[in-house]
């Protein structure tokens, strides 16, 4: 990986560049802007807006998805690694809710389930609210564009899909993964992601990640939508290590602590983490409803595994005002999330 930091820029590596977009869907070389125009498509979005200019000419810059239908972003022969991802998947931007109905599904080299399986928006560190990220390996914009910097090798083939599980069509959708053709050596390892959600009345601890095999963490992102009133922040995030018992390894200070935080949680985006979405009522109301997202990015601190990992949070907090009790309850809330961390098949 050191061949991409800022020092290696000017060394020539041996890598070819490529490019898959709705102009150029195989990435070939020379194979963009080929798309004929075709009067009355309906399947192209605004294909109206440059028919008369001819081949060339934007003719196929966007897709639409029906309900149900899975579109394919990637499908291209390896070795190779993606370097960078942006999507747009809700065509004009307007209301700020986050539809949970895009699913991006990644293969490696041929598998029959994906190594990553996360509703789009989620994927990109979008909880329950649309707002802008500007992190090291995430970036959202406030028009609802989506990028990602996951360096993701592959050997043989990669495939990524787009699945509208919702009931209605995505009108404007167009994407762009961009990739090196290289070699990829034997101990590197695969992308992966997982989502969950859950209320937290019927699983607590609340579990993000139980895997078994080797490979490093490397992010987290986490969502709560506060049931009850009071503050949510004080369960502790757990990393149950290689055969780890009752006890985990590596043991956090509260759920602000581990998301760089300290004492409650303040809006932000920085590099290695941020809370992007913070929806506070006022003190003397009720908290129920307030609603937050958070990312923390373990790319200087990764956390190693031989056998088996298993992390986890607890839903944990005072009653009402923290200010008004000392005393701590598990509680009910809905919480989801995203693990991200590489792993040897």
């Amino acid at each position: 990986m050191e061949r991409f930091a800022l020092g290696g820029l000017p060394i020539y590596h041996a890598m070819r560049t490529r490019s898959v977009s709705p102009e150029n869907p195989a990435g070939e070389k020379g194979g963009g802007a080929k798309a004929v125009p075709l009067k009355d498509n309906l399947e192209v979005p605004l294909h109206h807006t440059t028919d008369h200019l001819g081949r060339g000419w934007k003719n196929r810059p966007f897709i639409r998805v029906k309900a149900g239908e899975t579109a394919e972003l990637m499908n291209v022969d390896g070795p190779g690694e993606i370097r960078h991802m942006w999507l747009l998947a809700w065509g004009m931007p307007g209301s700020d809710a986050v539809p949970h109905t895009g699913i991006l599904r990644f293969y490696w080299d041929g598998e029959e389930e994906p190594s990553a399986e996360v509703p789009a928006a989620d994927f990109f560190a979008v909880g329950e609210r649309f707002r802008p990220v500007d992190s090291l390996m995430v970036n959202v914009s406030e028009k609802n564009a989506l990028s990602c910097w996951w360096p993701m090798p592959f050997r043989k083939h990669a495939r990524i899909t787009f699945t509208n599980s919702g009931t209605e069509t995505v009108g404007v959708m167009t994407w762009q993964i961009t990739y090196e053709k290289m070699e990829i050596g034997g101990d590197v390892m695969y992308f992966h992601a997982a989502y969950r959600r859950a209320y937290t009345g019927d699983e607590n601890p609340y579990t993000l990640l139980d895997v078994r095999g080797r490979g490093k963490y490397v992010g987290s992102v986490l969502s709560v939508h506060s049931l009850d009133d009071g503050w949510f922040g004080e369960g502790e995030f757990k990393f149950f290590i290689d055969g780890d018992g009752e006890f985990p390894t590596i043991c956090g200070t509260g759920t602000e602590d581990y998301f760089l935080c300290s004492y409650g949680l303040n809006q932000h985006c920085s590099l290695f983490s941020g809370v992007p979405l913070l929806e506070q009522y006022q003190p003397g109301e009720s908290r129920a409803g307030d609603m937050a997202t958070m990312y923390r990015w373990h790319i200087m601190d990764p956390i190693c595994f031989e056998k088996e990992l298993r992390v986890n949070v607890q839903a944990l907090g005072p009653v009402g005002d923290i200010s008004d009790s000392g005393i701590y309850s598990k509680r009910r809330d809905i919480y989801s999330s995203v693990a991200y961390w590489y792993q040897q098949h």
